[in-house]
């Protein structure tokens, strides 16, 4: 894996505090270290995002992020465009493989299910308006990798939103370190 450089959003998570989250004492980390064993390492990884800025039923704009990958993490939205980067040397870097047209149909979807879950009584026109904002921005994620009996296992945290993912970021990860 080479080095280069990123832009990407600020983590709010250091790395003392996701080892202290992975290898904790709450329900959820004691699940973990019986499933899969105890915590071996952790290390950071950064996931490529495409902005979007989103419109419909006459509502303010919005700004969603989309992962560049396969489009599978869930959405991120932002209230402007985020202000707290850096450029830094990474080599846990994922590569992009959507193409931003792609990325837009996989938006609009999750975008409608959002809407829905608002209550979709509010909205009496579908017609979504979805514009790309030219913006290069990664999100840091924390891998928390267990093991037991030989098997490794990898637990997520976003280091934004400063919460452990599901089995669907579980999976997203661990097909990219096995590529």
């Amino acid at each position: 894996m080479s080095t280069s450089a990123i832009r990407a959003l600020k983590p709010n998570v250091t790395q003392e505090e996701a080892v202290r989250a992975f290898s904790g004492a709450g329900v959820s980390a004691l699940y973990w270290r019986v499933r899969s064993g105890p915590l071996r390492r952790i290390a950071d990884a950064y996931v490529p995002y495409f902005l979007y800025r989103v419109k419909y039923a006459g509502a303010p704009a919005r700004l969603f992020a989309i992962d560049a990958v396969d489009g599978s993490l869930d959405l991120f939205e932002f209230p402007r465009i985020a202000v707290e980067q850096e450029l830094l040397e990474c080599r846990n870097q994922l590569k992009a493989t959507l193409t931003e047209e792609r990325a837009a149909e996989l938006l609009r979807d999750k975008v409608l299910r959002v809407i829905f879950q608002q209550g979709f009584f509010k909205l009496r026109d579908a017609h979504i308006e979805i514009t790309p904002v030219s913006y290069e921005l990664h999100l840091p994620y924390w891998l928390g990798f267990h093991e037991r009996g030989g098997a490794v296992h990898c637990r997520v945290m976003d280091a934004v939103r400063r919460r452990m993912e599901g089995a669907k970021a579980c999976a997203f990860f661990e097909q990219w370190l096995v590529a």
